[in-house]
């Protein structure tokens, strides 16, 4: 891990940008910390992080200043400017394809789209772990949040130093993450848009039922996929802060 930048935000919050080999990525850690700080990683769709800065900024700056959490995040591959893979471009065009069509969008698409993308990020996401838990400002436990659903999925299953995980709920997941589901026990804190117009609701609630934790908590807002209440940040973070302290 190599640290290229590096700003005091407000609250007193510091941020580092970073490189782990050719992956880039973002610290947030509180200034004010008194010992080694509980880390959440924030995960984000594949807009690269140019586009999705404000929001995992603003997310990472609450959970700082307000419950002394460390953040990070990283490029997922194919994003950003790091090198795009025509398997992946091929699927993505299929996927708009049949949504513009109004056809069902079938599960050899969503796999060919998903797949490669969860077998790629969750190694990567796990080498950001190990070098960021090696810094003396981050301690553990660790949460993950947010991004590709089936990336969380994956993640719950193969990562054990992943005490608890929020999810937004998503209904593009293959019929191979759909059974990993069933093997996730750590505890969940799932959102849904209940008038998402990019994902199916009841598709989404049969993964929420696959999910094999015995502490599982579903919060369904009205509204449209971008329409997550403020206030749900506020929900996430105590939720993160029952399992990370």
């Amino acid at each position: 891990m190599h640290f290229t930048s590096e700003q005091r935000l407000d609250e007193g919050v510091h941020e580092r940008r970073f490189t782990l080999g050719e992956i880039p990525g973002i610290l947030w850690t509180p200034a004010s910390a008194s010992g080694p700080a509980p880390l959440i990683l924030i995960g984000h769709p594949p807009l690269g992080l140019r586009t999705m800065y404000p929001r995992l900024a603003g997310r990472a700056r609450y959970y700082a200043s307000q419950y002394g959490f460390a953040a990070a995040t990283i490029e997922l591959p194919g994003s950003g400017d790091r090198p795009r893979w025509p398997a992946a471009e091929q699927a993505r065009a299929d996927l708009r394809r049949a949504m513009e069509a109004g056809e069902p969008v079938g599960d050899e698409i969503v796999a060919a789209l998903v797949l490669p993308l969860v077998d790629r990020a969750v190694p990567e996401w796990q080498s950001a772990l190990d070098a960021l838990l090696t810094l003396p400002e981050i301690g553990g436990p660790v949460g993950y949040e947010g991004g590709v659903i089936s990336i969380g999925v994956r993640l719950a299953v193969v990562e054990p130093r992943i005490a608890a995980a929020g999810f937004f709920a998503g209904s593009l997941v293959p019929a191979a993450v759909f059974e990993e589901a069933r093997q996730v026990t750590i505890p969940l804190h799932v959102l849904l848009q209940w008038d998402d117009e990019r994902n199916d609701r009841q598709a989404s609630l049969d993964l929420f039922d696959a999910f094999g934790s015995q502490e599982k908590t579903l919060h369904a807002n009205l509204g449209g996929h971008t329409g997550v209440p403020q206030f749900e940040l506020e929900t996430g973070a105590r939720f993160f802060a029952r399992h990370l302290r």
